[in-house]
């Protein structure tokens, strides 16, 4: 008697520890780990952190705030995506987008920043939990270049007031771009040549990296020098910082002021507390977290969805390349649980970065714990080298962003759309044009339109009309209730108004699934033929529709298996009198 329970109880702790896993994919490749991994995983992680540390810091100035919260958004998603990711290349952490995104939300007030990636992440983890992920598949591909594109033009071109050490330039993007240009008799010549010279030496390692010549016929010696070019290019950001820095501190040991620097940052680690849920403004008024809610608006939509999209096609593009797969709504999980506990250590709004993923995984990273080392990069940085960050000029930090945005303009994607459709290019240029009056509204519009194409290629399907004899509709993309009313048109205005009126066959094989709304359509029509002495029939019905039709009972229903037997039915006077 007691060997079945027993077999009952080992499969109900192997169901238990199967669930356990997929919520904890941990569990599924740390019993496999080996020391080969440990290798390639601690060279993976050193090589992404020395790229994290100076991009975290110049994406803290795109979001407007302090250079240290560039770094504190940057450690804990490594913790956490090694716990819950199902991914062994990316990399969870600020990014170019999302810091232009939160700047646009809380326009640089650090407090609200953390708290939105609380609300963020709670939001991203329910739409996990709910399993919502399908809802990014409505943000198409046109309105995600549009926003890159002209994300990367934004961010670049906000940019440029630091590379010439121009002071007191407005956010406001056209504002942005005329007070540049205006305050260019301004700038300062270090500030101008610095930025200039970071600018050529991080183009040159790119085109490097990109071009590493051929290993064929080469010496041991060749291999080597190829190699160390390579992870000098790989890690050019830190690099280049350093050496801006060295310089910065030198002019300004001999008391040689000529370089804008990033000034005063909080040093050590950031405490571990709540976010703050009110806010208190300069003139002491206590601003509720109801009201700070309504402020962040549009926003608390937009950027839990483009955080989950972003992060989401850079994991699904770098599992194909590498041949495994991922669970998107995993994905949406921790992401989620990232921007939870990253609101705990002052974070902003994070993300999976395509830059640091993409050099993640050619340092050749086994498994997600490459990420620990990362964070341990990072927590070091903000531990003892946050004194050092005072003397890095804002021009070097502006070529590190300029650089990690431009390739984000893809001028190729338009000419793509214009020879493959060209109604894509109309979400993509609403999409662009309005993300330089509002980032939330770029997107909001363009996916707006996008739904609007959808829904008129759902209202107003194909259909292809011939005459043998009888009227042939044949419908080419199913039959939904925003189409019924576009059917009934083609038949009245082309068979049933017609002198005399004329018989039709409806071609269904396309048709997958009808609703109620679709059958009363009918139902009146069928009324109408056979009020006229015609007869409408049916043919290449798919089982499921053919079940829902016939339980409707329509007076006056006939069908066939094709459209060439119904024409036989009706050249036998079976059809019509």
């Amino acid at each position: 008697m007691d060997r079945p329970l027993q077999g009952g109880q080992s499969s109900r702790r192997c169901c238990a520890y199967s669930t356990l896993k997929s919520w904890l994919p941990i569990l599924s490749w740390l019993p496999k780990y080996k020391v080969r991994y440990l290798q390639m995983d601690l060279l993976a992680g050193l090589t992404v952190g020395l790229t994290t540390v100076p991009q975290a810091l110049a994406y803290a100035e795109v979001a407007g705030l302090p250079v240290q919260y560039g770094l504190y958004s940057a450690f804990m998603g490594g913790f956490i995506y090694t716990l819950l990711g199902t991914s062994k290349d990316v990399t969870l952490g600020p990014t170019a987008i999302m810091s232009l995104l939160c700047f646009s939300v809380v326009g640089g007030q650090p407090h609200r920043a953390v708290l939105l990636s609380l609300l963020c992440g709670v939001i991203q983890a329910g739409m996990a939990l709910l399993r919502l992920g399908f809802l990014l598949d409505f943000i198409s591909y046109p309105v995600i270049k549009g926003f890159t594109c002209a994300a990367a033009v934004t961010i670049g071109f906000g940019q440029v007031k630091n590379i010439l050490g121009i002071r007191d330039v407005p956010h406001q993007f056209f504002l942005e771009v005329y007070y540049t240009f205006h305050k260019i008799p301004e700038a300062r010549v270090g500030d101008v040549v610095l930025g200039l010279v970071c600018l050529a030496l991080l183009i040159a390692l790119m085109f490097i990296k990109s071009h590493p010549g051929s290993d064929h016929g080469s010496s041991v010696y060749s291999r080597f020098a190829r190699k160390l070019v390579w992870a000098v290019a790989t890690m050019r950001n830190a690099l280049v910082v350093v050496a801006a820095t060295l310089v910065a501190f030198s002019w300004d040991a001999f008391g040689h002021h000529v370089f804008t620097i990033t000034g005063h940052t909080t040093q050590g680690l950031p405490p571990f507390s709540p976010p703050p849920t009110s806010d208190t403004t300069s003139n002491g008024t206590v601003v509720s977290f109801r009201e700070i809610v309504e402020d962040f608006g549009g926003g608390l939509a937009v950027i839990p969805l483009m955080g989950l999209l972003e992060s989401i096609a850079i994991a699904k593009a770098f599992a194909s390349q590498n041949s495994y797969r991922i669970d998107a709504n995993q994905e949406l999980l921790a992401i989620g649980v990232t921007n939870i506990m990253g609101s705990f250590v002052s974070a902003y709004p994070v993300t999976g970065s395509f830059g640091r993923t993409a050099v993640n995984s050619q340092t050749g990273v086994c498994t997600p714990a490459g990420g620990i080392v990362t964070s341990v990069i990072v927590l070091l940085s903000l531990a003892f080298l946050m004194p050092a960050f005072y003397y890095i000029p804002k021009a070097s930090l502006a070529a590190v962003i300029i650089c990690a945005v431009a390739p984000m303009v893809d001028y190729r994607v338009v000419m793509k759309m214009w020879k493959i459709r060209r109604l894509d290019l109309l979400p993509f240029g609403v999409t662009f044009l309005l993300s330089f009056w509002e980032v939330q509204y770029g997107i909001i519009g363009g996916v707006a339109v996008s739904g609007a194409l959808l829904l008129y290629a759902m209202a107003r399907p194909k259909m292809k009309v011939s005459d043998h004899g009888v009227l042939v509709i044949e419908l080419s993309s199913g039959l939904s209730f925003p189409a019924v009313e576009h059917l009934s048109h083609i038949i009245h205005t082309q068979a049933l108004q017609t002198c005399p009126p004329r018989s039709v066959v409806l071609d269904c094989h396309h048709v997958s699934i009808i609703d109620y709304t679709v059958i009363s359509e009918l139902t009146d029509l069928l009324r109408q033929f056979k009020l006229r002495k015609v007869k409408l029939m049916f043919s290449g019905l798919q089982p499921a529709v053919l079940k829902v039709l016939l339980a409707a009972d329509l007076q006056g229903f006939r069908y066939t298996d094709s459209v060439e037997e119904a024409l036989q039915t009706e050249s036998a006077s079976l059809f019509g009198d």
